[in-house]
């Protein structure tokens, strides 16, 4: 497989690779941070959103969104860490949505797969984080896991298509896609579209409109394979890029270009 990006194709941009979504904040980065970043450009890594997942996480984005010129963040909380909302934390994180290069509220969401936190709170503060994100004019970004039904009927009661943006790490049938895509959801599709069990995502791709689809890498997570286990990053997104163009039919150029394009579209970023 070449690698896009360092051997780029004729006539191409060498730099039209867009990571939708990582986490670079995370502990696993602290030894070689500086070191990994300083390679992405030469990559062809134009642009990475650093996502929120906590308090914490959405402070170290921001900041790493004031070192790199390519990165760009986003705030809010996930569902496993919705119990660090309040009224007063709550402030804190709609004051931190005009912080300079923030470009979506996420990652937000719903995630079932645990018992805690409870359920009531995780949908009562997507909701509100919904809101927010409208309240501000910021995209979302999505996170659901095991709770179809309750994401969907959230996303429709708080209006969620009025801010659009994207469901991170798609992992529902071409069927849900549908309602996702009638309320004008991107989707994130990252490393597990590599997986060889993973039957009902690549089903999905097919079905979904090369328009709604962005790439992401959920780094240090989900490496594609054959770095599947290992520590991800967006130096693996080629692989990516490869799975979508068999599955697409397209060429590996026009994934590459047209997600590039997607995701700047999404959080509004221009070259």
């Amino acid at each position: 497989m070449r690698v896009l990006g360092i051997f780029p194709y004729p006539g191409m941009e060498s730099d039209m690779i867009f990571d939708t979504h990582a986490h670079y904040d995370d502990s696993d980065f602290d030894l070689d941070r500086e070191e990994l970043l300083s390679q992405m450009k030469a990559a062809g890594i134009s642009y990475i959103v650093n996502i929120g997942a906590n308090l914490e996480s959405t402070k170290r984005s921001i900041e790493l969104a004031k070192q790199y010129d390519f990165i760009y963040a986003a705030v809010g909380v996930h569902p496993s860490d919705t119990t660090e909302l309040n009224e007063e934390t709550f402030v804190w994180l709609k004051e931190q949505c005009n912080a300079p290069k923030v470009v979506a509220v996420g990652e937000i969401g719903l995630d079932y797969y645990w018992d805690e936190p409870e359920r009531a709170i995780q949908k009562e503060w997507f909701a509100r984080q919904i809101a927010l994100a409208r309240e501000v004019k910021l995209p979302l970004v999505i996170h659901s896991r095991d709770a179809v039904q309750d994401t969907i009927d959230i996303m429709k009661s708080e209006k969620a298509a009025e801010a659009g943006g994207i469901l991170h790490c798609f992992s529902y049938t071409k069927e849900t896609a549908k309602t996702f895509l009638d309320m004008d959801f991107s989707f994130g599709i990252g490393g597990v579209v590599t997986f060889k069990n993973a039957k009902k995502l690549k089903e999905a791709v097919e079905y979904i409109p090369i328009e709604k689809i962005v790439i992401e890498t959920d780094c240090p997570y989900l490496s594609p394979e054959p770095n599947r286990g290992k520590r991800n990053s967006s130096l693996n997104l080629p692989y990516v890029i490869q799975a979508i163009s068999e599955l697409k039919n397209l060429p590996e150029e026009e994934v590459m270009r047209i997600t590039y394009e997607n995701a700047k579209k999404i959080y509004r970023i221009e070259d």
